[in-house]
């Protein structure tokens, strides 16, 4: 079987829920692990740190390096990837995971807020993409995956958060072209998306809390649906944007009862799907 053993994954925002989620399933296959994410210090509303996450990833069964790195900054990513490539040799895996989010409409939308959400999901995206692309040109089965929804030019998607809206599409438009630009060269770009809710710090302190939480899904499903498109051959599966339960049920997963945060509770359906 197909596994993960021996890569590299250079995961944003891998200290907590989904990022960590995915780092911990290619840990589990003996992976390397490159957490990129601004968590030193604990903080009391937020659960785990870039060491924390590093500790668990280790456990797992994979090999860890923890940097601090807000990706914002294009030195902060471009040391981050410097020290992936000096520590594992290389990076076969982009999994641009960091994101901020603020569902507010255009007057409750500070600036401040505006540009965190373009600076994290669009640009960081944008710059984590271009400073890995020359180290994934090198690796046999390449891929960068970005936690983002399916295009959908639907007013419904906008009208509530706008400006949230535009930052996640621009993930996604990166997968748009970059998957074209990129596929020469045999490097995937695709895109991963929750059909339910995911139980996540945002979810419980921005998004509902503990009553919305209660009717997620864990970040495993989406660590899951991660972990199938990785393994797939680059160059044969790209420009894609996937749901993870629609993933799922295509390579034969029939029970999804063991990913609910409460049993025999019927999930919330996220945003845009």
């Amino acid at each position: 079987m197909k596994t993960l053993a021996g890569k590299t994954l250079f995961i944003t925002g891998a200290s907590r829920g989904i990022g960590l989620a995915i780092g911990l399933a290619a840990a589990k296959d003996g992976a390397n692990v490159v957490i990129a994410a601004k968590t030193t210090e604990p903080h009391p509303k937020l659960p785990g740190t870039i060491y924390s996450a590093a500790q668990e990833i280790e456990a797992a069964g994979g090999r860890a390096l923890a940097c601090a790195v807000d990706i914002r900054f294009e030195e902060q990513v471009e040391a981050a990837v410097a020290q992936a490539v000096a520590t594992f040799g290389g990076i076969d895996v982009l999994v641009n995971n960091a994101s901020a989010i603020s569902l507010t409409g255009t007057l409750a939308t500070p600036m401040k807020r505006y540009d965190l959400m373009h600076g994290v999901n669009v640009r960081g995206t944008f710059l984590c993409s271009q400073k890995c692309i020359p180290h994934l040109a090198k690796a046999a089965s390449p891929h960068i995956l970005n936690i983002s929804p399916p295009l959908s030019m639907e007013p419904r998607w906008f009208a509530p958060h706008v400006a949230y809206t535009m930052a996640k599409f621009g993930m996604s438009m990166c997968v748009l072209g970059m998957a074209e630009e990129l596929r020469a060269q045999g490097i995937a770009v695709n895109a991963l998306w929750p059909r339910a809710v995911i139980d996540t710090s945002a979810v419980r302190n921005l998004l509902g809390g503990p009553a919305i939480a209660s009717r997620a899904r864990t970040a495993e499903i989406m660590a899951d649906a991660a972990h199938a498109i990785l393994l797939e051959d680059s160059r044969a599966c790209t420009g894609h944007f996937f749901v993870d339960e629609d993933l799922l049920r295509a390579k034969g997963v029939t029970d999804f009862s063991r990913y609910d945060v409460t049993p025999g509770t019927e999930p919330l359906p996220d945003f845009f799907v």
